[in-house]
């Protein structure tokens, strides 16, 4: 896989905090209890060091790159490869070939699906460390144990929430006990659901209503998870696992919440601070705001020895409405060889040493009126379609005018979602599965998998475990289909 150095050159990375970060990135299944700070005492011996635990963490998800949340190699991107987002140009990078052709292997140990479980489970890790040494802290005040207790629950059940949509039944790891973690079995997704639900309502008791600093205080920076943030994955869990009246409640909450969330203008969205956000990482390498921009923005043809190394299919292309303001502002076109190639371009600002006007978005508004919508359609509710009009409407189109039947409702819900949420955290991925709809997209009749070169197993809905964590822990089973 191509090196993201290759854009810029050299890049330096100054940042201190890391260090508690970095030094636990351990597979933590596998040895005895890391001898770094994040396991001490010292650590949570003030709120400064204690906070800075979290902050490494966020910053960690977004360095050179952050391969759950941006860039090519990110749960975004890769499984826009898998589903019916994007299109391959590059034959030769073997990550790209076989996401794109649904064609993982668990032996393929330089793949993000390695490395997406090994980020997982390290920044799992810190989580309970966090938890674990706050419970035990004498010298953190309360207002801030508080707060970093609520963001830790929150990053616990956010980590866990993609580990499972990712691989199915998953270890739930809720300590930072070697003993039982190198041994620990796969739990069933309802009961990692549950244990999410349960950090997440904590979380949400615990968190500040408002966007504040690591110590607490008050700031416009939306880049530390707030209530809103807690309620945001609550309702997203709540509709995938079809409990559509907390849905509907926790999605209210905060488009209810006008004086601190609302809908931006579609060029606004993916600013810094954009009031839109709920919660989004700020960027940490020097001298660039995204690393999807970074990914996406095409400089050239894509292809093999380019730095872009797919664009958007026809699939995605094609599901925009005549009108969509979305497909003018949010994608960019490049021509080359008598083809008009089509990129994601929410993030514009790719080119090193230009202010930082772009932070990565992780939750926005949006998704929470279509998660509002989703709701009440399941629901029997017809002002649903309001929800969904709202989205469309900020997108330059009409009102929906199709049948209002909840099949053909949800249909409708499940388009907009596609158009308003590409290339973000894997929610076409997501969506797919959840609704159904994964065999007859990527199988037949739709037959997506194979126009890209693969033939369509319903295993493949999930990624395989990588085997070395297998050949470490006999007790984790593979997924079927591998």
């Amino acid at each position: 896989m191509k090196t993201y150095f290759q854009r810029f050159g050299y890049l330096q990375i100054a940042i201190i905090l890391l260090i508690f970060i970095m030094a636990s990135c351990k597979k933590f299944v596998e040895i005895p209890p890391p001898t770094s700070e994040i396991t001490g005492v010292t650590v949570y011996s003030n709120n400064s060091s204690a906070a800075s635990v979290m902050t490494g963490l966020y910053s960690n998800m977004v360095v050179n790159p952050g391969e759950l949340s941006s860039g090519g190699a990110s749960i975004g991107s890769l499984t826009g490869l898998a589903s019916d987002e994007f299109t391959n140009y590059d034959p030769t990078t073997a990550e790209y070939v076989q996401f794109y052709e649904n064609a993982l292997t668990s032996s393929n140990q330089s793949s993000s699906n390695y490395y997406f479980w090994t980020e997982l489970y390290n920044e799992i890790y810190v989580t309970n460390a966090v938890l674990e040494g706050l419970a035990k802290s004498t010298g953190v005040t309360a207002p801030v144990k508080q707060q970093i207790t609520g963001e830790a629950e929150f990053m616990r059940a956010f980590l866990h929430f993609y580990a499972t949509n990712l691989y199915g039944d998953v270890p739930l790891v809720t300590s930072t006990n070697y003993q039982v973690n190198n041994s620990i079995t796969r739990s069933p997704q309802v009961l990692v659901y549950r244990q999410i639900v349960a950090d997440l309502k904590d979380a949400e008791s615990k968190l500040s209503p408002n966007f504040v600093t690591a110590l607490g205080t008050s700031t416009a920076e939306r880049t530390r998870p707030n209530q809103g943030a807690a309620s945001a994955l609550l309702a997203r869990v709540y509709l995938y696992t079809a409990k559509y009246d907390s849905a509907e409640m926790e999605a209210t909450k905060l488009i209810n919440n006008s004086s601190l969330y609302s809908l931006n203008s579609l060029n606004s969205v993916f600013l810094a601070n954009s009031s839109e956000a709920i919660w989004q990482l700020q960027p940490v390498n020097p001298g660039m705001n995204t690393w999807d921009a970074y990914a996406y923005v095409l400089e050239g043809v894509p292809g093999p020895n380019q730095w872009n190394s797919f664009a958007i299919s026809s699939y995605l292309l094609n599901s925009f409405e005549t009108g969509d303001g979305r497909l003018t502002n949010w994608t960019d076109t490049l021509s080359g060889g008598g083809i008009t190639y089509y990129c994601p371009y929410k993030y514009k600002i790719w080119q090193y040493g230009l202010p930082l006007t772009e932070y990565t978005m992780v939750l926005r508004l949006a998704e929470q009126y279509l998660v509002r919508a989703e709701a009440k359609a399941n629901l029997g509710d017809a002002t649903a379609v309001n929800d969904l009009n709202v989205i469309r409407n900020r997108a330059g189109l009409p009102n929906y005018a199709g049948p209002t039947d909840k099949t053909s409702l949800l249909a409708a819900i499940l388009h907009e979602r596609q158009v308003e949420l590409f290339s973000e955290w894997g929610h076409r991925w997501f969506d797919l599965k959840r609704t159904n709809n994964i065999n007859s997209v990527m199988g037949s009749p739709g037959n997506v998998c194979k126009a890209k070169g693969g033939i369509w197993n319903p295993d493949w809905a999930l990624l395989p475990l990588p085997l070395q964590e297998l050949q470490v822990n006999s007790k984790l089973t593979q997924n079927p289909g591998y």
